[in-house]
């Protein structure tokens, strides 16, 4: 129903800011991550995302695409609300994100608040083969099934990562023409970033 939101942040707190859109107030709620991009005052586009129920209709903000992207994913885990999801992407960049659940590493989930060890094999076990096979599909090459991230090459997890933060195989691929080869795979992917953000 929105898809985002253009206006001037009236009101912002932990998790939560409300947008004034031609005189109307849509209170959103926020990750931490995005809080610190807002400015009071400040005109700015927040993508949202819907939450409807039979008692529940709450709308989310996102400062950018990849984190409402990890956030859809996310939210289509077994056992993991918007809270939870919330949580997380307060404390992991959508890039850091994705390569915790590619690198299957608990640690970096369970860094945030409401996240046991169980909670984060759940996400890494329904997610990583789905990020693997969205990149495959894309692809038609190698079976990721069958390789584990740590032995891939690091311009094809990249690739991958990219792909996982909503980004088509082509799009992935050409913003990562250029970026120096001697950089981390972390880097890497936020340097192509920065690229595909200049070319919105």
């Amino acid at each position: 129903m929105f898809y985002y939101l253009d206006g001037t942040i009236a009101h912002l707190e932990p998790h939560m800011a409300v947008v004034d859109c031609g005189g109307v107030g849509y209170l959103c709620g926020i990750s931490l991550k995005t809080q610190a991009k807002l400015t009071l005052g400040k005109r700015t586009k927040l993508y949202t995302w819907l939450n409807v129920r039979e008692d529940t209709f709450e709308l989310y903000g996102f400062y950018d695409l990849e984190e409402k992207n990890c956030f859809t994913l996310l939210t289509g885990v077994t056992g993991v609300g918007v809270k939870v999801a919330l949580s997380i992407l307060s404390n992991l960049s959508p890039e850091q994100f994705v390569l915790a659940v590619l690198g299957s590493d608990e640690k970096a989930l369970t860094s945030a608040p409401g996240v046991g060890k169980k909670l984060a094999q759940r996400v890494i076990l329904e997610l990583r083969d789905k990020i693997r096979k969205t990149y495959q599909a894309a692809e038609g090459a190698q079976d990721w099934g069958a390789v584990s991230p740590e032995g891939a090459d690091k311009t094809a997890e990249a690739r991958m990562a990219l792909q996982a933060l909503g980004y088509t195989a082509a799009e992935a691929a050409s913003a990562l023409r250029g970026v120096d080869p001697e950089l981390g795979l972390e880097d890497t992917i936020k340097a192509a970033l920065k690229g595909l953000v200049k070319l919105k």
